[in-house]
């Protein structure tokens, strides 16, 4: 069977895919029906840790849907968030033959000459594809990125449970719609499938952080790029997890949460664009306490319009200003907010913005109770199921990922640093006019994809 074969998205495949993770999600379908319903109680968490043991063995996107869903307020039960969240891109690498018949297919069968070596022992497996080191002729060290076979069926596949899922989960508990948190999963990860586009993405990204220290990004090599062959620049680093288990001093604690913090922000803020999957395998860690910052797959860019309502909240959330704070959310895509919903939304503002509006060294979370971030999403939860709910626009979801994720990162540091004061140096004299125009001349220098460039609006 040819490697185009492999990859066509097949009905056969789907099926084989979608019978293998049925019994999961079916699982939590039923389980939780039963509990909120008919009222029998079951064992969530025995069930969670079936569920995380299954979906652990698979290569594909449930796996990361599955990481993303654990840190969205209240889309999955508190049991199955928990266990989900332990997700690690760790199935198992596939076998040489497989890597002979995915480089012939993406660059001939003298494939092998285009380099001085090539491992054939993955160095890393994640959940869309494996790493393999290589050398060019000319002595530069590479990493070479494949693509795992039958991924555009195994994505469909996924998809279609996640949208089973979420259909089941919204039936029982309709505080927070996720119509538009599927359209954009689905978005983002058919996305992935094509490593062209994270070329450009790695492209756009040495563009914004060419002028912050702190933060490496690897440089794509396009004649050995294909849109399931990424091959780049080999950064040396460390997993983040191995390090922090060596308990390095609070310097250097320090220095890797805020070289974090500027390589998602300075885009987001300067650029209009996000790097949706704060993941702790994408990146690593240097001796000196800079990063290297790994994939770039879940890439977002955003109206001008929309980084301005984000800074137009936090000032509000300051101020205790409702109005700003309708606008900004608004200005973001909700719809139909009431002063209860308001209320409601502006406790979970308040939760993301607390740590940047005190002027002072803190830890981003200081109450030492690792249950207080589920706290407040329940108390939020619970209010949004009492005003009858709410539909968040597709540019949040990656947005409050970001948020939510990088401050699990910084809480695993003990980072303490002035975010106050990180914050307010990229959000000095903004201006929409001026990110826009920047916004526009890094994705056109970075041969960024045309349907990723959103209009100023």
């Amino acid at each position: 069977m040819t490697s185009d074969a492999e990859d066509h998205a097949s009905l056969f495949g789907e099926l084989r895919r979608f019978a293998r993770t049925s019994g999961a999600v079916g699982g939590i379908a039923a389980r939780v029906a039963g509990e909120r319903v008919l009222g029998i109680k079951t064992d969530r968490s025995a069930h969670a840790g079936d569920l995380r043991a299954i979906l652990g063995g698979l290569k594909g996107p449930l796996m990361k849907v599955a990481q993303f869903l654990s840190t969205v307020p209240d889309a999955l039960p508190e049991e199955y968030a928990a266990e989900l969240a332990q997700l690690q891109a760790n199935a198992p690498a596939m076998g040489a033959a497989f890597v002979r018949r995915r480089m012939v297919s993406e660059l001939g069968p003298e494939w092998r000459t285009r380099f001085a070596s090539f491992e054939e022992s993955a160095a890393a497996a994640a959940s869309l594809g494996q790493v393999h080191r290589a050398t060019l002729p000319d002595g530069t060290r590479v990493a070479c990125k494949l693509q795992y076979p039958d991924m555009p069926s195994t994505v469909e596949a996924d998809l279609r449970q996640l949208r089973l899922a979420i259909a089941v989960y919204h039936r029982l508990d309709n505080a927070i719609q996720q119509g538009d948190i599927y359209e954009e999963l689905a978005a983002r990860l058919r996305e992935e499938l094509d490593y062209t586009r994270e070329a450009a993405h790695m492209r756009l990204y040495r563009i914004m952080l060419r002028d912050v220290p702190g933060v490496h990004v690897p440089e794509p090599v396009p004649a050995l790029t294909t849109r399931r062959l990424l091959t780049m620049t080999w950064l040396d680093g460390r997993a983040l997890m191995r390090r922090l288990e060596e308990d390095p001093p609070q310097e250097e604690r320090n220095r890797i949460a805020e070289a974090l913090f500027r390589a998602w922000y300075v885009p987001f803020y300067r650029y209009g664009v996000l790097h949706g999957d704060p993941h702790l395998g994408n990146y690593q860690v240097r001796p000196d306490g800079s990063v290297n910052l790994l994939d770039y797959g879940v890439i977002r860019v955003f109206a001008p319009k929309f980084v301005g309502g984000v800074i137009e909240l936090f000032e509000a959330v300051r101020d205790d200003d409702d109005e700003r704070a309708l606008h900004a959310y608004q200005t973001w895509g909700f719809s139909d907010i009431t002063r209860e919903k308001l209320a409601v939304l502006n406790e979970w503002a308040r939760f993301l913005y607390e740590p940047l509006m005190q002027d002072r060294p803190r830890m981003i979370e200081e109450t030492n109770d690792i249950a207080y971030g589920r706290a407040v999403a329940e108390r939020v939860h619970a209010g949004l199921k009492r005003t009858g709910g709410v539909r968040p626009p597709r540019e949040f979801v990656l947005m409050d990922r970001s948020a939510i994720g990088l401050g699990g990162v910084f809480l695993r540091l003990r980072a303490e640093l002035n975010w106050h004061r990180l914050f307010q140096e990229l959000i000095a004299d903004f201006d929409a006019d001026a990110l826009a125009a920047r916004q526009a001349a890094a994705i056109a220098a970075a041969g960024v994809p045309s349907e990723d460039r959103v209009a100023p609006r």
